[in-house]
């Protein structure tokens, strides 16, 4: 072999152990993700985010100055506000639809919209309350409700883990049976026909505007609490709707919820644990009233609709500024490109 073909031979061995060597580094890290990701910054900062309140639901205002996500509930680098003039910087732009199907509060199309901006349509009604959908399709990013399957999803309550240790002491010998709070009765609804039944069997204290008997808040929860049961009837059969009539009205005041809305797998899901009475369960009002009547009388068969306290703890949500901070929370995972094309098709899916 001539020295030139020795060097080249030489040469030759070398860029192969070079390919070798990157080679076996790629096959590495393809086996390994974790391997070639640790050689990153695992400590980049998160952005912030601000979030702008076009108009207030139902004119009901509350302060947003400072950093309320993160002294109110440890939610950081999120900033609300309701000053309109910040639009053309907000990431995140959310409507209520109340105010936009009145024309109260009409959207901003005349505003140049920044490309990256979002826009949520919110609402915490049930379809048969959300009139004139038709005119927002195309404009909505992401939907904001009750639903669990909302984009972001804003209950009026939820169920967690932990009782309390002492257990919740039910009232005995209470003064009132059954208590029912409405305020917008309509005849037609389903819960005014059960209503009307029922209450041919069993005496019920019924309070709030309708029947001339209002509740202020202070003494609502007091009302309730000195009965036994109460009638957490919403004024609409829909998906997912569990309002404040079973997650205040009745778990907060300590009174047994007898529903009417959703199915009771519904229920099942999202409240306690043999919390209350699904009105669907009985063939009649005649014999949901039966059963009431058992259950009054037998005080072990009462105290077992309050065994969830020692194992489950019920949140209830009153503050919007809350809700709204919740759109932090789900920014990182929510869709960037999507648009509601069809915003009634969902809303009364």
């Amino acid at each position: 072999m001539t020295p030139c073909e020795s060097r080249s031979f030489l040469l030759f061995l070398f860029l192969l152990l070079v390919l070798f060597s990157f080679l076996s580094s790629l096959l590495y890290y393809s086996l390994d993700p974790k391997s070639y990701q640790q050689k990153w910054p695992t400590d980049v900062p998160q952005r912030n985010i601000n979030i702008l309140l076009w108009h207030w639901p139902f004119g009901h205002s509350y302060k947003l100055d400072g950093d309320k996500c993160l002294e109110m509930y440890n939610i950081s680098r999120c900033f609300l506000t309701d000053d309109t003039s910040t639009f053309s910087t907000a990431d995140v732009v959310v409507f209520h639809h109340e105010e936009l199907s009145r024309g109260l509060s009409p959207l901003p199309l005349h505003l140049d919209r920044p490309a990256s901006q979002h826009w949520v349509w919110m609402s915490l009604e049930p379809p048969v309350n959300n009139a004139n959908l038709a005119q927002f399709n195309g404009l909505f990013n992401w939907t904001m409700s009750y639903r669990c399957d909302a984009d972001i999803s804003i209950p009026y309550g939820k169920t967690i883990l932990g009782g309390d240790k002492l257990g919740f002491q039910a009232a005995l010998n209470r003064s009132c049976f059954v208590s029912w709070v409405v305020s917008k009765y309509q005849p037609h609804q389903a819960r005014a026909v059960v209503y009307q039944s029922l209450q041919t069997y069993i005496p019920i204290e019924v309070y709030g505007r309708w029947n001339k008997k209002p509740l202020s808040n202070k003494k609502l929860l007091p009302t309730i609490a000195k009965c036994l049961f109460y009638l957490s009837f919403e004024n609409s059969k829909a998906k997912d709707y569990i309002s404040e009539k079973l997650w205040r009205n009745a778990f907060q005041a300590g009174a047994i919820p007898v529903v009417l809305g959703p199915s009771r797998a519904t229920y099942e899901a999202l409240a306690p644990p043999g919390s209350f009475i699904h009105v669907d369960d009985f063939k009649n009002t005649a014999d949901l009233a039966v059963y009431l009547k058992q259950v009054a009388a037998d005080k072990q068969a009462s105290e077992g609709y309050f065994q969830w306290h020692h194992t489950h703890q019920v949140k209830t949500y009153t503050d919007w500024r809350e809700r709204l901070c919740q759109i932090c929370v789900k920014y990182p995972s929510l869709p960037v490109s999507k648009v509601y094309q069809d915003l009634e098709s969902w809303v009364n899916s």
